[in-house]
């Protein structure tokens, strides 16, 4: 038996209400571009929006012009998508707040993840989007995933509760040393002065 190996994320599709709903929801708040439309191919009575999310992956939308937008939350049933997140860069996201509060748009203020700042909000129909911020830039030639799987290493090797600054910042250290070699005999910390 082998595996099918992943490569990413292709795209998710939601099931939306109508058109102009998902293009005012993710171009005009979540700045998506809106970059093609056709028919959905299994369903011709409904259209197949098609926006970047800004790493040329894609968020599809199925859209019929018969519905209408409920904004009851969406199930988060055994199975069900309990809410999907987006990265932001640390300046957009010190402006979601304000950005959210002048649309109204009800969200949970900033939450502490350690590694990570996140809002939540609902869309149009009641899913939940998350904004999602590092707080980190990984060491070049690294993901963030290889610098969380290291930082969680070092919280699991402390037996601390959950990955907080300290942990990314060992991890980030350790990295860079076992990719990065240098003509020092020693590399460990030292004060100059």
């Amino acid at each position: 038996m082998r595996k099918l190996q992943s490569q990413g994320v292709h795209h998710i599709t939601l099931v939306g209400a109508d058109r102009q709903t998902s293009i005012d929801f993710w171009e005009g708040v979540l700045g998506m571009p809106f970059i093609f439309e056709q028919p959905n191919l299994d369903r011709a009575s409904e259209s197949h929006l098609y926006f970047d999310p800004g790493d040329g992956r894609l968020i599809t939308v199925f859209t019929n012009e018969e519905r209408k937008p409920d904004p009851k939350r969406t199930s988060t049933d055994i199975g069900c998508v309990h809410h999907i997140a987006f990265a932001v860069s640390r300046v957009s996201f010190l402006q979601a707040v304000e950005r959210l509060d002048e649309r109204n748009i009800k969200h949970s203020g900033v939450k502490d993840r350690g590694f990570m700042d996140s809002i939540y909000f609902e869309d149009p129909l009641g899913l939940l989007v998350e904004l999602a911020s590092y707080r980190f830039e990984p060491p070049h030639g690294f993901t963030h995933a290889d610098v969380l799987m290291e930082a969680h290493r070092i919280r699991v090797q402390r037996n601390e509760y959950a990955i907080a600054e300290i942990h990314l910042a060992d991890a980030i250290e350790a990295l860079t040393a076992r990719s990065r070699s240098t003509l020092s005999p020693d590399r460990e910390p030292k004060n100059p002065y």
